[in-house]
């Protein structure tokens, strides 16, 4: 399984948030270009980096932040958070990104998604499916609407879009463990792939997430809690 190392921006800090409360927040790290490095060299093989300011405001904020970082690893980095635009997706691939993740945009505008996917490809645009009760959340979760989680993978497939980061936000920094039931749902729909997030606690976890054969898992309060090891190379090869 892939383990990816989350890092979230927030205030020029690396942050986790509780179910996606911007007023219930721990801060990790006031240097989040030396966290992602750590975590490189934890064995990390991709980091996810979510700039939490741009996905409330709506434009990237911690711009300078995300390309230092970029810089600084020989790692892929994959990145959401404030991208509602080409021009925005262009100008992140064009600076090292190696995936951008498009969420609310995916709702509003499905038509830039459309375009993003037939210029740069499936590899490289990536559909985050926030989800609360079932319903998809938009604007940094601060607001919901009224799509559902399959609908909208649905759609988004019929465009070209082919991963999705599918995350509970009711689980996500609880350290409640992943929503199995959901992941193991959405999974089964047809040429995708689907990337956990929210909820890992545990390696047990991890191990349940092998079991419903979830390739890659995005884990960030439970690596900075030391509620899982730091060790990802170990617990690859632990879960091998």
């Amino acid at each position: 399984m892939e383990i990816i190392p989350a890092i979230d921006l927030k205030e020029g800090c690396c942050v986790r948030l509780v179910k996606g409360d911007y007023n219930r927040e721990t801060v990790y790290s006031k240097e989040p270009q030396q966290m992602a490095k750590h975590w490189q060299n934890q064995g990390a093989t991709r980091l996810h980096v979510v700039d939490l300011d741009g996905a409330k405001d709506g434009k990237p904020v911690n711009l300078d932040i995300i390309k230092g970082i970029t810089a600084s690893l020989d790692i892929p980095v994959q990145l959401g958070g404030g991208i509602r635009s080409l021009e925005i997706i262009d100008n992140y691939l064009m600076s090292g990104i190696d995936r951008v993740i498009l969420g609310t945009i995916a709702l509003q505008e499905p038509a830039v998604v459309k375009k993003a996917v037939d210029k740069y490809g499936p590899e490289k645009i990536v559909v985050g499916v926030d989800a609360k009760e079932g319903k998809v959340a938009v604007n940094g979760w601060l607001e919901d609407s009224q799509k559902n989680v399959e609908g909208l993978i649905d759609e988004m497939k019929d465009l070209g879009v082919k991963i999705f980061i599918y995350t509970d936000i009711s689980k996500d920094g609880t350290l409640e463990g992943p929503d199995l039931a959901g992941l193991n749902k959405y999974k089964q729909i047809n040429g995708i792939q689907l990337i956990a997030s929210g909820g890992v606690s545990s390696f047990k976890d991890l191990e349940k997430l092998v079991k419903i054969d979830i390739a890659s898992v995005i884990v960030g309060k439970a690596l900075y809690s030391g509620d899982l090891s730091e060790d990802i190379r170990g617990l690859n090869e632990k879960l091998k």
